[in-house]
C-alpha cells in the first residue's frame, strides 16, 4: 500500500511506510522511512530537494506534519541521469529540534 508524503511542497508515493517515536538528544521525536522510486525526469529535482537537508514533512493519511532531517539515505541505482532509467531510493528522517 502506498502513502502519501510531502517533503516540502514536492509529492511522493512511497511504499513501505514506517513512523516511529525514538529518543534523541533527550526528547522524544518523530522519525519515518519509506522507499520511493524515482525515475530519470525526477532526478535533478528530488536530489536538489534532498540536498537542502532541512524539510517540513506532512503525512496527511496518518495527520502527522513536522521538521525534518535526514537520518539514512540510500538509491538502487547511480545513473538516474540516463533516460528511462528508474531507481528505487530509500530515505528516514528523522523530527529537528
Amino acid at each position: 500500500m502506498s502513502t502519501t508524503i510531502m517533503i516540502d511542497d514536492y509529492k511522493i508515493k512511497a511504499e513501505e511506510f514506517h513512523k516511529a517515536r525514538i529518543q534523541k538528544q533527550g526528547k522524544e521525536k518523530w522519525k519515518v522511512s519509506f522507499q520511493f522510486k524515482v525515475k530519470s525526469e525526477e532526478y535533478h529535482d528530488i536530489t536538489k530537494l534532498l540536498y537542502k537537508n532541512d524539510f517540513v514533512i506532512h503525512v496527511p493519511d496518518e495527520n502527522l506534519s513536522f521538521r525534518a532531517k535526514i537520518a539514512n539515505y540510500s538509491t538502487s541505482i547511480t545513473n538516474l541521469y540516463e533516460k528511462d532509467n528508474v531507481g528505487e531510493f530509500e530515505l528516514e528522517l528523522v523530527e529537528k529540534n
